[in-house]
């Protein structure tokens, strides 16, 4: 019996209302899956020396879309330990299609999809006190959003509302607890991605609802207008686009014919033209992507046929991917972030799980 079984189990509409099947279903999974490692691990990290340490900084990835159906699930990686464990404060619905971003340690889930509505709904998790709680929704219903954060604001940008593809964009202050209006994007974007890099905001690809874009905007908050940068050298909806360093990353995505494993680099203070980098060891989509260590990592995703779990990270230095220990749940469309410094860091690590 598999993970994707239970996860499936666990969305059905006759067993979500059911806290007690919800549970059960829930410590019958985290069994399984614990299964998978704890039958390879090796047993001498049971003696303290041979633990790894508890890591400062934790990827999270929430929700995504894995086989049919939109998922809940939360996994945390150890770094230290090459090990992903799931998480069981999970929230109370599913979401996939949705961003995510950290503002001082609080993960905040925007827009998405839950299987039946599009979402302007926004959640904020607290991973010290575990609890969710919701926000300000956004003005508009926002599925396939572009999400980011820049000077402790959060922006979701373009997505899809369930009849057309957004240029609008929004932006929240989580002291105000309210969103707010900002100039329109030059082109609708669904299915793009955004970082933040030096005070702007980039957004790249995406689909307008005719063509997969390769074209990419910068918002400026100073003065308050969107313009071009150089376009990429291949068009990408599901693309990730990260920031590290300086430069601009986009990795994978779909160009209209094919799912891509190559990914382009950009310096924004040269204004050259984007450069290939390696390609990932797979084809992936709609897949999540965080900096920690360093090193870009890349996990999830649909490769053209199914979802997967498979992760990776780039070595800026050697240009070069290297596989790490795969998630628990194949799943697409989800989200992730890196927190640093929680102070029940163990809560979420590898080390928790040892006696």
């Amino acid at each position: 019996m598999s993970l994707n079984f239970f996860t499936n189990l666990m969305n059905n509409q006759l067993i979500l209302p059911s806290p007690e099947l919800q549970n059960s279903l829930h410590s019958a999974s985290r069994f399984l899956a614990e299964l998978n490692f704890e039958e390879a691990r090796d047993r001498n990290l049971n003696h303290s020396i041979a633990r790894p340490r508890i890591p400062h900084e934790i990827i999270f990835a929430v929700g995504g879309w894995s086989d049919i159906m939109p998922t809940r699930m939360i996994e945390t990686y150890d770094t230290r330990a090459d090990k992903w464990l799931i998480c069981m404060n999970h929230d109370h619905s599913p979401r996939a299609y949705h961003g995510m971003c950290v503002l001082d340690n609080l993960i905040y889930m925007v827009g998405g999809f839950d299987g039946t509505n599009f979402l302007s709904t926004v959640r904020c998790y607290n991973p010290v006190t575990q609890e969710w709680k919701d926000n300000a929704c956004m003005y508009h219903v926002r599925c396939f959003v572009s999400v980011c954060s820049q000077d402790g604001k959060i922006y979701a940008l373009g997505g899809y509302n369930g009849r057309v593809r957004l240029n609008s964009a929004e932006r929240y202050s989580p002291y105000s607890n309210q969103w707010e209006m900002i100039p329109e994007m030059h082109f609708p974007r669904s299915d793009a991605s955004a970082a933040s890099l030096n005070g702007k905001i980039y957004i790249a690809g995406g689909l307008d609802g005719e063509q997969v874009l390769r074209s990419v905007e910068v918002f400026d908050p100073d003065t308050n207008q969107w313009t071009f940068i150089h376009s990429m050298g291949s068009p990408r909806t599901g693309v990730r686009l990260v920031a590290y360093n300086n430069h601009l990353y986009a990795l994978g995505g779909f160009d209209n014919e094919r799912r891509l494993s190559s990914g382009e680099i950009y310096k924004p203070s040269s204004h050259s033209n984007w450069q290939q980098i390696s390609e990932m060891s797979l084809q992936r989509s709609n897949f999540a992507a965080v900096v920690l260590d360093g090193k870009i990592f890349v996990f999830g995703g649909y490769d053209g046929s199914s979802t997967i779990a498979d992760a990776e990270y780039y070595d800026v230095d050697s240009n070069e991917w290297y596989s790490v220990s795969s998630m628990n749940l194949n799943r697409s469309a989800l989200s992730a972030c890196v927190l640093a410094g929680l102070p029940n860091a163990k809560e979420y690590s590898y080390n928790s799980r040892i006696q």
